[in-house]
């Protein structure tokens, strides 16, 4: 969930605003989004939110932002449609505003002057930020790499960065993904030697999975299925909406017959044919888990056939991803993956190489290394400990909600402002799921849940019919009936010990019966059960 905030004065200039997509332990979330207390708090400050690239973690939560907080949004092109293509799924009150930017291009915000800078990432027009402030420059690069042979030949701007290092910078803030990586990270034409083997060896359909927004990575399959007389079917709603808006603005060559429709598959030889799919991270509902199962539509994958998974394995999608595998070696498919040489799959991040010229080229007063686990950041913290000669004073590692303040003073820590999480269920129409309904979920998978059900007479509060007992996920072992039947019996002890008035209070009755079922249930078992208990008293 990449945000960022810098205040000079009055003024406030957010920086990117993504989604997290939650682990297992998070029941019936779909995503995760910040919370922006702070900044509604602040509202009339907040002069405008820049967003450095289209990927998830830094765009996705910028509809969720927008619905509460109408401010105007600085980006890149492709970024700028990505954004306006999602917003249509929306229903704003206000209509937003985006501004396209282009690199070189300059914008002043209250007392930022913002200078955007091209770098390289695995998605198009990503953009780092040069921030001059009162109190000097604020260098945020953004995630980068140095890719010296970028696919659309629009290289890294080393030099605008130097120039900036010339004059003078108060404070980077730099991308830390890879610090523990040795060396730099490989050029996205360094899959090509890979592509070309798999191109040449295959005789029969080929199926390729890789992020939705790696433009440059679609573009060299494309090139690669025209030199080996394949035609190319893209299928999975979020990589179509990619690969259809980077057409459209040029980013992606596509020559007129190159591509079919997927529903047009089953009529051509698989030998003839080059499969671009999604879900390279084995979601349950991606179009690839999907085919690995024999049930999509379009895709059917078939002993002999390759399928190649260009992309790295995000942590915790393990389990899925190679259950997913596992589905596609059953159909009987050579499935490709993992760390080889050639590489399958190159980085978006620059490696400990990259962030250690990044700091020589800048060579800031200071350092916040940003985007990574606490150990990424750590390390490349350490990374500008030999440059204190050069002039880099100190590192500053922030966590979620932690200030830092520059001034005439030096700088210093400030108590943290409110942050944390905002859980939504996609299935509920983006319905906020409460932190309260979360714990409850976790309960029940942990403990179960038993549901007692009676019918009282609402006047008189004598008892009508039940009690009745539901149990889910609750083991009650060999001797469950006789357990069942002592719930029972303690419900109708706790009705008989209830005086008249209190049997007419339903909300009296439904905490009585769930504290003496507790008590009981941790008696009879010997150990402490804690289902969810949740009465439920029909009055008649």
């Amino acid at each position: 969930m990449n945000m960022l905030a810098l205040r000079c004065g009055d003024d406030i200039l957010v920086i990117d605003a993504g989604v997290l997509f939650p682990g297992s332990e998070l029941l019936g979330v779909d995503v995760v989004v910040p919370d922006i207390t702070y900044l509604l708090d602040n509202r009339e400050h907040v002069r405008g939110l820049i967003v450095t690239h289209c990927h998830e973690d830094h765009m996705g939560a910028v509809p969720y932002v927008l619905s509460q907080l109408n401010v105007p949004i600085y980006t890149a092109g492709f970024t700028q449609a990505m954004i306006g293509r999602r917003l249509q799924e929306y229903d704003l009150e206000e209509p937003p505003t985006i501004h396209e930017v282009k690199p070189k291009d300059r914008v002043t915000l209250g007392c930022f002057t913002v200078e955007f800078i091209h770098v390289t990432h695995s998605t198009l027009d990503t953009l780092a930020l040069a921030i001059e402030t009162p109190l000097g420059v604020v260098v945020h690069t953004s995630d980068f790499k140095i890719d010296p042979t970028p696919v659309d030949s629009k290289l890294f701007d080393l030099h605008t960065f130097a120039e900036y290092g010339k004059r003078g910078v108060l404070l980077l803030m730099s991308d830390s993904t890879n610090v523990d990586r040795e060396g730099f990270t490989q050029s996205e034409r360094a899959v090509r030697p890979a592509l070309e083997d798999i191109f040449t060896r295959s005789k029969a359909g080929l199926f390729f999975t890789c992020f939705a927004s790696a433009s440059h990575r679609v573009q060299q399959i494309i090139d690669m299925s025209m030199q080996h007389g394949r035609r190319v079917a893209l299928i999975g709603r979020s990589l179509i909406t990619a690969s259809e808006l980077a057409h459209e603005m040029g980013f992606l060559n596509v020559p007129d017959g190159t591509l079919i429709r997927p529903q047009d598959l089953d009529r051509m030889r698989s030998s003839d044919c080059t499969v671009i799919i999604s879900g390279s991270q084995g979601e349950p509902l991606s179009s690839l888990s999907q085919a690995a199962v024999g049930k999509q539509r379009f895709a059917t994958i078939e002993p002999g056939d390759t399928v190649v998974l260009s992309a790295r394995l995000i942590p915790g999608n393990e389990k899925r991803v190679y259950r997913m595998i596992d589905h596609l070696y059953r159909r009987g498919a050579t499935v490709l993956y993992g760390n080889r040489t050639p590489p399958l799959h190159v980085s978006g991040h620059g490696s400990r190489g990259e962030l250690q010229l990044m700091l020589n080229l800048l060579r800031p007063r200071y350092l916040v290394p940003l985007h990574g686990e606490y150990r990424q950041l750590h390390q490349h913290a350490a990374l500008a400990e030999p440059m204190r000669a050069a002039g880099v004073k100190e590192s500053f590692i922030l966590q979620s909600g932690d200030v830092l303040e520059f001034g005439e003073h030096g700088v210093r820590r400030l108590d943290p402002v409110p942050v944390g999480r905002v859980c939504i269920d996609a299935g509920t129409g983006d319905e906020i799921v409460e932190e309260m309904v979360i714990r409850d979920r976790r309960h029940i998978s942990e403990h179960g849940v038993i549901v007692p059900i009676i019918a009282l007479n609402s006047h008189t509060g004598e008892l009508e019919s039940g009690p009745e007992i539901i149990t889910r996920g609750f083991v009650v072992g060999e001797d469950g009936a006789e357990l069942i039947e002592g719930a029972r019996a303690v419900i109708i002890k706790t009705l008989e010990g209830s005086s008249g008035e209190e049997k007419t209070d339903g909300s009296v009755m439904e905490e009585k019966i769930r504290n003496d079922l507790r008590r009981y249930l941790t008696r009879v078992t010997s150990r402490q059960s804690r289902p969810l208990i949740l009465p439920v008293i029909l009055e008649t």
